[in-house]
């Protein structure tokens, strides 16, 4: 994401806080992108051939890989997204890396009543299943996040998503409600997550980080 005049971050852009000097953090995510899509871009390319022993590679997708209106980003869960993600984990071990994958992040989403619900369908039970079948370590962030967003409650959870007032940024000049991505609080939040449960996970990759309850 855009670091000037743009209020969004990815977690991944935050994901640096979490550990310490030793520990070097290629961020490779791109807005918008699918398993397809970031094949196709060739973007996968350029993270395979950076890939060296012992890298771990941290893999999620599933937001626009549901996108069923769109041919170049579509993916059904069942079929091209868990033979991407397959491809991803059989490439990146063929390069001595160590893939660990990762389910969607939760979207914001309260009902009238404010009950929680949610709209991922069968992209995060992919993601478990090929972590089961293929002996992936796995961080259920999308777990994670529902129980974030359900504690923060309908109006807390506003804070970690892009709700952003009319005229405080140019780049959003009538204001934003995205429920879909995150404030740099909001990734901070999230990237917290996810090193809390790597920690939980015990791999080697622990010995490096840092405060892992950061908010």
């Amino acid at each position: 994401k855009p670091l000037q005049d743009n209020p969004e971050r990815g977690w991944g852009q935050l994901f640096t806080e979490f550990f310490n000097k030793n520990v070097q953090i290629h961020n490779h995510a791109r807005n918008g992108r699918s398993t397809k899509s970031f094949i196709d871009e060739m973007l996968w390319k350029a993270v395979y051939d950076s890939l060296q022993t012992g890298d771990y590679l941290f893999i999620q997708f599933g937001h626009n890989d549901q996108k069923i209106y769109d041919s170049t980003r579509y993916a059904d869960p069942h079929g091209a997204y868990k033979s991407n993600l397959e491809k991803f984990i059989t490439e990146s071990r063929s390069k001595n890396a160590i893939p660990v994958l990762l389910t969607p992040v939760m979207r914001r989403r309260f009902d009238q009543q404010g009950q929680f619900y949610d709209v991922h369908g069968d992209y995060p039970s992919a993601v478990r299943d090929i972590a089961k079948q293929k002996n992936v370590p796995l961080i259920d962030l999308h777990q994670s996040s529902k129980k974030l967003i359900i504690d923060l409650g309908v109006e807390g959870s506003k804070k970690i998503f892009l709700w952003v007032e009319p005229g405080k940024y140019t780049r959003f000049p009538e204001g934003r409600q995205d429920n879909t991505h995150f404030t740099e609080h909001g990734a901070r939040r999230v990237a917290g997550l996810v090193a809390k449960q790597l920690k939980e996970l015990n791999l080697p990759l622990k010995n490096y980080l840092l405060d892992v309850n950061k908010e």
